[in-house]
Formats: structure tokens, C-alpha cells, sequence
């Protein structure tokens, strides 16, 4: 049988799988759902197969990377879950202060890919923070499915307050110029749009494919925002008009972006919901953003 390919795949299989990664689904539901969709020699098994994350084989970064300083250190949220861990990533001799950005995971805590993103963003001239809202728990597990049943167990107000005091430790960082920003994706979205809320100093917000604040909190935001989304991404982008008005309402800086035709989670080069151009463009988007917002 010859291997699977994205264009081979019912539009149908990556709804259920955002609704499997979303814990609508369990593990027994999506499998027999996906049943649905073994036809023409294909196997559930290899659709399983084919819509897991493959981290080994995706780094951007390596760990060891010789450009970077790369090492987990713990930092202290006493408001949140109290000690916190994170990959802290920055070049190698810095020569003058750089400025920061928090790197925030998706519903399954610190995975391979996030930390990636965390020491990608290094590799642009930034000190990057990213953080595992697991740590209470024992930390990331190793594999996605339990990681979603643990982050499940934690509170959600709780772990953006673990983020924000993330914000303040890499401001005080002594290599930081006090400039500091954030990124995140699906959960770390809407805690990216959150720390705009909460954070009047924050310097600027990439929320990709995140859920959008209330309005209420929305009209606190001071931050400026650039907003990523997926065209195929129904569930998030119903928030977008609403969030938007409010936005042009109180003369909120912001861009937004929605790229065509592809899915929630277009950035995660990991899974078959990568899609390589979108992923190239808003990140460059994301770097320009930071480096015009974080002077």
C-alpha cells in the first residue's frame, strides 16, 4: 500500500480530529469514528497513524543546538500552580539586551514541538520562555493523550496566572531589555489573548487559532495584537466577528490574518494539519510583528 498523503484525507477525518484533540472525542470514539474512513485498502491503523504527531523527525531546532543557550530552569507562580518549569532559550554570547517572549503550549502541555517554537524563537534575536502548565502535575508525559487528560485536571485561571508570572520573570531576566511579548497556540492562543487583557505593559500578542476573550475583557486590551487563523478552523473563527467589532470599537491595534483553506493547528509542523506555506508566512509575519513591537 503506498504511504498515506494530506490530499488523500476526507476533510471530515481532520474534524475529527479536532474534536478527538479537543477531548470531545476519547481515544475509543475517534477510532471507531475513523472506521468510517477506512476504504480503498486504507486501515484505521494507518489513519491513526498518519494523524499522530511525528516529533522525532520535525525538529527545526535541535536541543543541541550550537547557536543557542537551551536549558529548563523553574520560576515561581504563587498565584498558579507554584513551581513552574520551562525551557528558557537565547543565543549564545549575547552582546546586549534582548528583548523577550513567552511561548505558550497547546491542551497538552511543554510537547517537542513547543519546545521547538521556543528555541526557533531564540534563533531570531529574542529570549524565549516557554513554559509547562503540567509542572503541578509531574510535567509534560511524554505523549500527547495523556497530557490533554492532565492539563484537563488543572484550572484554567490558574495556569494563565502561571503564564503571567512567566511574563515577569523573563522581564526581569538579566539579559531582557524589559520588552516582552507572547505567542501561543489553540489554548496558548486564548492565553495569549488573555495576557493582553491582564498585562497593560505586554508588548504584543500573536494568538494563533485562540478562543477570544469576553467582551468584557476584551475592551482592557492595550496590547497590539496579530491574530492568526485557519479558514477551515469553524470552531475558533465563529468568536472572530464579534471579537473583532470590539477591537475596532475601542481602537485596539491589531492584524489579522485567516489563511485559506486550511486547518486549526496550520502552524504544527508535526501533524498532517501542517500546512507548509501558511506555517512559513505567519511565522514570518510573527518575527516581523515582534521585532517592530519589541524595541
Amino acid at each position: 500500500m503506498k504511504p498515506l498523503k494530506k490530499e488523500d484525507i476526507n476533510q471530515d477525518v481532520f474534524d475529527l480530529y479536532d474534536d478527538y484533540a479537543h477531548n470531545k472525542l476519547n481515544r475509543r470514539q475517534f477510532v471507531e469514528k475513523l472506521s468510517l474512513y477506512a476504504v480503498g485498502g486504507v486501515t484505521v491503523s494507518s489513519l491513526l497513524s498518519f494523524m499522530s504527531p511525528n516529533y522525532i523527525d520535525n525538529l527545526l531546532v535541535k536541543p543541541d543546538d550550537p547557536t543557542l543557550d537551551s536549558e529548563f530552569i523553574s520560576y515561581n507562580s504563587p498565584k498558579g500552580g507554584g513551581t513552574i518549569k520551562g525551557l528558557l532559550s537565547k543565543p549564545k554570547a549575547i552582546k546586549t539586551k534582548l528583548p523577550g517572549v513567552i511561548v505558550v503550549h497547546e491542551n497538552r502541555g511543554l510537547n517537542p514541538y513547543i519546545e521547538d517554537v521556543g528555541r526557533r524563537t531564540a534563533k531570531e534575536g529574542f529570549i524565549s520562555l516557554a513554559p509547562d502548565a503540567l509542572s503541578p502535575l509531574g510535567g509534560y508525559p511524554g505523549n500527547d493523550d495523556d497530557g490533554r487528560a492532565m492539563q484537563k485536571k488543572r484550572n484554567r485561571t490558574e495556569m494563565l496566572e502561571d503564564f503571567i508570572a512567566a511574563y515577569h520573570h523573563i522581564k526581569n531576566h538579566e539579559d531582557c531589555d524589559g520588552n516582552v511579548g507572547v505567542v501561543g497556540f489553540c489554548f496558548g492562543g486564548w492565553i495569549s489573548n488573555m495576557m493582553a487583557v491582564k498585562l497593560p505593559d505586554l508588548g504584543a500578542a500573536v494568538p494563533y487559532y485562540g478562543r477570544q476573550p469576553e467582551a468584557e475583557d476584551a475592551i482592557k486590551i492595550k496590547a497590539p495584537l496579530l491574530l492568526q487563523y485557519g479558514e477551515l478552523d469553524t470552531r475558533v473563527n465563529a468568536g472572530w466577528p464579534a471579537f473583532e467589532s470590539i477591537l475596532k470599537e475601542n481602537n485596539i491595534e491589531y492584524q489579522a490574518y485567516i489563511y485559506p483553506n486550511v486547518n486549526h493547528g496550520f502552524h504544527n509542523n508535526t501533524t498532517p494539519r501542517y500546512d507548509k506555506d501558511a506555517a512559513k508566512l505567519s511565522w514570518k509575519r510573527t518575527i516581523a510583528f515582534f521585532k517592530e513591537k519589541l524595541k
